[in-house]
């Protein structure tokens, strides 16, 4: 399981022109489900999202996560992650998993996100979405349950 956590001042998720997510300060998460990610993927990854200390604190340091400052988390399911591009040009998503498995991954993450009380919006499963986002710093973390990097 991969994925991308930006930090934002604000962002939003439309699909065909309507606002389905939006949330102030926080975290736009773009997750990717790989064929054969388990529970523990999933928990790895919900953790490090909910517990992810790139917020300052009073001294500027990173020493805050989403949890100390009250942030909010828009989760947006991006099978493009698990892209392979190291042959040809075209890439290859072979390795993304199928979408009626991926989609119950998906809506277990939201879950298990508002279970750890942080407030979790989010794109429509499969839909092509637009999103708007203020990135904060800009601070991108890319995260990877198998820790392949």
């Amino acid at each position: 399981m991969r994925a991308v956590y930006q930090r934002v001042k604000e962002a939003e998720v439309k699909v065909k022109g309507e606002v389905c997510g939006a949330i102030k300060k926080g975290a736009t998460i773009f997750l990717g489900i790989e064929e054969g990610d388990r529970e523990k993927d999933l928990d790895y990854i919900v953790d490090k999202c909910v517990n992810l200390r790139v917020f300052e604190d009073e001294a500027g340091r990173f020493n805050l996560s989403l949890r100390d400052v009250a942030g909010e988390i828009l989760l947006v399911s991006q099978f493009t992650l698990l892209g392979d591009c190291r042959k040809g040009r075209r890439p290859s998503f072979s390795r993304a998993m199928a979408p009626e498995m991926a989609k119950k991954i998906y809506e277990r993450a939201i879950e298990k996100i508002v279970n750890r009380g942080v407030s979790c919006k989010s794109g429509i499963f499969q839909a092509h979405m637009e999103v708007d986002l203020i990135n904060d710093g800009p601070v991108t973390v890319l995260l990877d349950s198998k820790k392949s990097f």
